[in-house]
């Protein structure tokens, strides 16, 4: 998956509708939110958030199992 903002590529698995993981495969140095950000647990975008609903909206991504 890349983000329609940055061109960030990450790996998205969707294994219901609220469960979603997302690994980064590079830096988040391309990332307008996450750039320059020290190391968190957790690195969350708002545009890449954005980038995989529309992909799920538009049937470029599934979810897998579960309630989806």
């Amino acid at each position: 998956m890349t983000c329609t903002t940055c061109g960030t590529q990450v790996l998205v698995e969707k294994r219901s509708l609220p469960h979603t993981t997302v690994q980064w495969t590079s830096p988040t140095t391309r990332c307008p939110e996450l750039a320059g950000c020290a190391p968190a647990g957790v690195a969350v975008c708002t545009r890449l958030r954005a980038s995989i609903e529309e992909a799920l909206r538009e049937g470029r991504l599934r979810v897998t199992g579960g309630d989806g």
